[in-house]
């Protein structure tokens, strides 16, 4: 099924459903036991030598805060090249 995708016209509501936040946390926790997945690993608090140093590089993400994925890189291309300026009638 294509779940995700929504028919033309329709916009998606991202605060109702399995993601709305007065039951997100439950929810999410039922999907991860309903799909038999791992259960995440539990944060550091902060405390000792290691958290001094980031252990992480990554930026994180602009929209959700998350750790980003680096799946490319592109080495930097040359200048663009530009139409000349506009001119103006007199």
């Amino acid at each position: 099924f294509l779940l995700h995708v929504l028919p033309k016209g329709f916009h998606r509501i991202r605060h109702y459903g399995l993601l709305a936040s007065a039951h997100a946390k439950a929810n999410i926790a039922r999907a991860r036991e309903l799909l038999a997945a791992p259960q995440p690993k539990a944060e550091c608090n902060g405390t000792g030598a290691d958290a001094a140093k980031p252990s992480d590089w990554r930026p994180p993400c602009p929209c959700c805060g998350g750790k980003m994925i680096v799946i490319e890189t592109f080495e930097r291309g040359g200048d663009r090249a530009r139409a000349p300026p506009r001119t103006r009638a007199p």
